[in-house]
């Protein structure tokens, strides 16, 4: 079994979160063959430099995953897009691309983080290719920690009074690209998060039936998606299960 989370935004301020997600790693995750999570695990990443307790205690959860025999997959969202190389290696976790290409145990799916398919909101492009383009990564990297800090506040600030101030189509995915990106990859199965809006969507493409998986975001209830020879099947759980 195959499992995949997805806009977690886990952050010292919501500890009901960072306690769910340290039982799933603990009981629902032990013993999977992989766990994907598709972006956002973290509200804010400022550089691998800025850890604290919070995000050691964190790695360690997932490291403890990773060495019971569970492959963990970790892939940038758009609020922890700074995860780097030192982050990966105490979590035991690898590094994927925007777009991944993965093998399931009944198909071959693309996996993305969601962010590139809203390509109505095209404020927030614009946005992200500065700050995703090279120079920036590097100058973002080398500012002071200090800087850094102050920079993520004001950006988290801003998208979410713009993202209030959105219609809700702006923010959604526009369906050219979600087609595009499929016919590109060559599969039949699209698996992504970002917009917060859990749901199976199926259409047609080509004359060829073909689906679009959006996995929910964890805040009132936690959401994950298992993946077996059965197919694929949302749940979504109470903060507090145990």
């Amino acid at each position: 079994m195959i499992l995949l989370v997805s806009d977690l935004h886990l952050e010292p301020q919501r500890p009901d979160l960072v306690r769910a997600f340290l039982h799933f790693l603990e009981t629902r995750a032990r013993g999977a063959e992989a766990l994907y999570i598709l972006g956002d695990l973290f509200e804010a990443w400022i550089g691998d430099d800025a850890m604290g307790p919070f995000e050691q205690e964190i790695a360690t959860a997932l490291r403890q995953l990773a060495d019971s025999g569970t492959a963990v997959y970790l892939m940038h969202g758009n609020r922890d897009f700074l995860i780097g190389k030192a982050f990966c290696r105490q979590a035991g976790c690898r590094l994927l691309p925007d777009r991944h290409i993965a093998d399931f145990p009944d198909r071959r799916v693309l996996l993305m983080h969601g962010d590139t398919l809203c390509t109505r909101d095209e404020g927030y492009q614009k946005l992200r290719r500065i700050l995703r383009h090279p120079l920036t990564l590097f100058v973002l990297r080398h500012l002071p920690l200090a800087s850094r800090q102050k920079l993520a506040r004001k950006l988290r600030s801003e998208s979410r009074q713009q993202t209030r101030a959105k219609a809700m189509d702006i923010t959604d995915v526009t369906e050219a690209e979600v087609e595009r990106e499929l016919r590109a990859a060559r599969v039949t199965t699209l698996i992504h998060g970002h917009t917060h809006r859990p749901a199976h969507h199926e259409l047609l493409l080509d004359g060829q039936p073909v689906e679009r998986i959006v996995l929910g975001d964890w805040d009132r209830r936690g959401w994950v998606l298992e993946a077996s020879e059965a197919g694929l099947t949302q749940i979504d759980f109470a903060l507090d299960e145990r």
